[in-house]
């Protein structure tokens, strides 16, 4: 199938970042399509924890965060494995919301503000000549101005481009599995609790209604060494935490199966792929335990959409679009996404997160300065 209209953006994937960037590019009056390979509304592996750095702009989007009775976050309470913990103010705060709810929401916006859908669509490949994309689909060929890759933490087109993440040897930071339950638990509606077990940690903190999410991150081997079983590995590596045992053992699941995603990589990416826009996930991902890649991706919608803008009003080249962007995301993100790799490794090693929570007891201003290095200021 030939479509005859030409975009000025497409955008290749529905997450929070590339419906972000549809809504701001389509209010300007331009051509927007976007493809996402699910149907809404759906579940994705993620915390479900905002910081409030983004409220301002999630309002801005047309998000009634109000109205969707979200979580209001306040208190932050971290555990080594073998249950000591410490808990304390978070310097900023943020919120809980499903990704079912969000998502669903902000792509009702984007459909009224006149943004082309395609969901259950497939993107096989995105060739740039001449000044435009053709994007070829399991819906057909389309071309574009301008492409924005916002298709998560790995894709098909990661593989067939060979990214350097894909390609890499498997270390320590490029072999993670994520699992995801909406559980409910009597747990405070203000707090988000991190604890720890061997080779990786969990999260929970409230959604909306009486759920709350569960989340956690660890390596791969700790499922091969369980057999391969995830409830196995719940049993015995996690609920070696007591705080995890007693939340496994007590909490009632809303769906019995996980979402579970596998090899999860947070390797340094490249910014732009033969002048398609990586944002979100598909430009680096912090680790899940800094809590921030959500408004991360929101925050990065924003810096594309203002240089894409730019280019589609002559204002700029189209490699100056590129160099801009690329400039701007790593002022805003590198130096966090340095500070999640450094936390990452201190949390592999049960003898250092011991330490860490035994000093955060003591010195509550080590951890505030933790979270703000991951951490940045409404946008």
């Amino acid at each position: 199938m030939e479509v005859e209209t030409t975009y000025e953006l497409a955008i290749v994937g529905g997450g929070l970042a590339g419906l972000a960037l549809s809504i701001q590019i389509v209010r300007e009056g331009y051509k927007v399509i976007l493809f996402e390979k699910e149907q809404y509304p759906f579940h994705r592996v993620c915390g479900e924890y905002i910081s409030l750095e983004s409220w301002g702009f999630l309002q801005k989007l047309g998000v009634d965060l109000e109205s969707l009775n979200v979580s209001q976050i306040k208190r932050l309470c971290v555990s080594a494995m073998n249950g000591r913990s410490f808990e304390q103010e978070l310097p900023l705060g943020g919120f809980g919301i499903s990704r079912y709810k969000l998502d669903h929401t902000l792509v009702q916006i984007a459909k009224q503000n006149g943004v082309i859908v395609y969901e259950q669509t497939r993107v096989n490949d995105i060739r740039f000549s001449e000044g435009y994309f053709t994007i070829e689909s399991s819906k057909g060929n389309f071309k574009a101005r301008v492409a924005a890759g916002c298709h998560g933490k790995r894709s098909n087109l990661d593989v067939k481009w060979k990214r350097p993440f894909i390609v890499a040897k498997k270390n320590k930071l490029n072999n993670y599995i994520g699992i995801k339950y909406h559980i409910q638990y009597n747990f405070p509606d203000d707090l988000i609790a991190l604890h720890n077990f061997k080779k990786g940690y969990c999260g929970i903190s409230k959604v909306e209604g009486d759920q709350y999410c569960l989340c956690y991150l660890t390596t791969a081997d700790n499922l091969q060494h369980s057999e391969n079983d995830i409830k196995k590995m719940e049993q015995t590596v996690l609920s070696a935490n007591p705080h995890l045992k007693k939340i496994f053992n007590e909490c009632k699941m809303v769906r019995d199966e996980p979402v579970i995603i596998s090899q999860i990589s947070f390797d340094k990416k490249e910014l732009v792929e033969d002048h398609v826009l990586m944002i979100g996930d598909a430009a680096g991902m912090i680790t899940p335990l800094c809590g921030n890649g959500m408004s991360m991706a929101l925050h990065a919608s924003k810096i594309a959409a203002e240089k894409i803008q730019a280019f589609l009003k002559g204002n700029i080249s189209r490699e100056l679009m590129e160099q801009n962007y690329s400039s701007e995301w790593k002022k805003n993100f590198q130096n966090r996404m340095r500070a999640g790799r450094m936390l990452q490794r201190l949390f592999n090693n049960d003898g250092l997160t011991t330490l860490i929570i035994t000093l955060g007891r003591s010195f509550p201003v080590m951890i505030r300065t933790l979270v703000r290095k991951t951490h940045g200021s409404p946008f």
